[in-house]
């Protein structure tokens, strides 16, 4: 029987419930808290993104393209696309002397409504610097002009900088990321399904420098800097990663995927976290993720506003009604 992580109220009884799986490690790899089956493989989809941005970082590009810490933090982000974004996207590219057209993620909606409703009023049309991604790939251009490698399918598993990446995977994770384990994303690069606990441990030691080398080290402080100072690029109005590390900042680093997927690095206490909602619902994974926080981050967490707003979701209706609410088991 699979262990439930979230339970939805309504009426003062629990109506449903968000099966997943979640654990806490340190950076020398021991278990902390564990529920559910930790080694089943697991897509971490967008929560790696600081993973894939360390060669940017390490290889010296992003100094000898002057990306500044909202650059470094887009390339880590699953962003709504509202302007800010799509500003910071162009300018990474201006630095590399490219444009949107030399994007390989696609092309959708800003997630962000009001971001949205406010391209179409204006008559105008979604392009890849409002796709979710595009920082990410943004960052992927920046590392292959700076390397004078050929753009063309750099999202293949093949390319020099798409295998460059892969490898900083593997080593921050500690975890096998070959044909076997491959899916392709939401935005055309490959993602490699690893036990949740290899993705703890890698939040882990990306939050502490423990176990990677000293460049990679120095990179992994830098992007958690960047995006300390720079939160709203992570993700942007109302998002769970924008919102906690808003009122947290440099002693969390947190970042969602897709398909139900959270994991955070907290530095101070040397863990990392992750946590999978089996059917996919990021209200659950969200809620189970802040419950954790408020256990492992330190005694002020467990009083901390923005962390007992975050692992209770009220449920309103159509008539702006709150009719109960989404929160963390109790075993969490």
């Amino acid at each position: 029987m699979e262990t439930a992580i979230a339970e939805v109220e309504r009426g003062g009884r629990v109506e449903s419930r968000h099966a997943g799986t979640a654990v806490v490690v340190d950076a020398d790899g021991n278990v902390v808290f564990a529920l559910g089956d930790i080694a089943r493989p697991t897509y971490p989809r967008s929560a790696v993104k600081a993973f894939l941005a360390l060669p940017l970082v390490e290889s010296g590009a992003a100094d000898r393209l002057g990306l500044d810490d909202e650059a470094l933090a887009l390339a880590c982000a699953s962003h709504n696309g509202e302007p800010a974004h799509v500003t910071v996207a162009a300018r990474m590219l201006e630095r590399a002397g490219r444009d949107a057209a030399c994007l390989e993620c696609g092309t959708h909606w800003p997630t962000n409504a009001a971001a949205a409703h406010a391209l179409a009023r204006a008559g105008g049309a979604p392009n890849a610097l409002h796709n979710n991604c595009s920082g990410k790939h943004a960052g992927f251009v920046c590392l292959a002009c700076d390397r004078d490698e050929d753009l063309t399918g750099y999202i293949h598993p093949t390319h020099p900088i798409m295998r460059e990446v892969t490898a900083a995977l593997a080593d921050v994770t500690d975890a096998a990321h070959g044909e076997d384990n491959r899916g392709i994303d939401g935005c055309s690069i490959p993602t490699y399904a690893i036990p949740l606990r290899a993705l703890a441990h890698g939040f882990a030691r990306f939050g502490t420098g423990r176990g990677l080398g000293p460049e990679r080290a120095r990179a992994a402080a830098r992007l958690r800097a960047a995006v300390a100072h720079a939160p709203f690029m992570v993700g942007g109005s109302g998002r769970f990663d924008t919102v906690l590390m808003q009122a947290l900042g440099p002693a969390i680093f947190s970042k969602m995927g897709a398909e139900g997927i959270m994991a955070a690095s907290l530095p101070e206490q040397g863990l990392g976290i992750a946590v999978k909602c089996h059917d996919g619902a990021p209200r659950a994974a969200e809620v189970a993720m802040a419950a954790l926080l408020m256990r492992f981050l330190g005694p002020e967490a467990r009083d901390h506003t923005v962390l007992h707003q975050l692992a209770t979701h009220d449920l309103r209706n159509w008539n702006g009604l709150t009719v109960g609410r989404v929160r963390a088991a109790t075993f969490i």
